[in-house]
């Protein structure tokens, strides 16, 4: 649990701005999210298993009028990228339905729009041209965004890996644990064989 607890984090932004979230999917369940988005608007969604099983699940992108715009069947990562030919909620869904016993872990980061459009809604219309100030602005805004961009994704690689190490190590403990058991076992059979030997040995001695 403390594991989880570790990997669990989410950060919801505005309804225009999409987010991104890390959450446990229960094995025999699925899991739905929605998301408003307007028409003509460009969306991306990146999804990927960071813990359980075969690193895999089923992904659904579903639009308002119910066409399915995206099934992926066990996959451990993947990007959709479409736009919106009408306004509406959009659903996408993670299911884990054909695990029997295997939690996941899955961590989903949703863009919906342009970050530019966003960054300089607040300029005068009037303006035909950016400011030196305004294009420095704009330039450290792509480049801490490819920064935070690059530190996710090294995260979850981080904790892929820990999770997996942590997996392995338990598995070693449970295997060194049963050939101990075993070590033992034969050992005292073996001293118990033996001394059945010898106490043939003095039967026959015997009166």
């Amino acid at each position: 649990m403390h594991l989880l607890a570790y990997f669990t984090f989410a950060v919801y932004l505005s309804v225009s701005l999409g987010g991104e979230m890390t959450f446990e999917l229960p094995d025999n369940e699925k899991q739905c999210f929605f998301e408003s988005v307007e028409k003509g608007v460009e969306s991306t969604l990146e999804f990927q298993v960071i813990t359980g099983g075969q690193y895999d699940v089923d992904m659904e992108l579903v639009s308002p009028n119910g066409k399915v715009l995206y099934k992926g069947v066990k996959k451990q990562y993947d990007s959709v990228t479409w736009k919106a030919e009408e306004t509406g909620i959009f659903k996408f869904c993670f299911s884990n339905e054909f695990s029997t016993f295997t939690h996941k872990v899955v961590y989903f980061d949703l863009e919906v729009g342009d970050d530019d459009d966003k960054l300089f809604k607040s300029i005068d219309s009037q303006a035909t041209a950016m400011t030196f100030l305004e294009t420095s602005a704009h330039n450290a805004h792509e480049a801490l965004a490819e920064v935070l961009d690059y530190q996710t994704h090294h995260r979850l690689r981080e904790n892929q890996g820990r999770a997996f190490a942590e997996d392995l190590n338990q598995r070693v403990q449970l295997w060194s644990i049963i050939l101990t058991v075993v070590i033992v076992i034969t050992g005292v059979g073996q001293v118990l064989v033996l001394r059945s030997f010898f106490t043939d040995k003095k039967l026959r001695r015997g009166p």
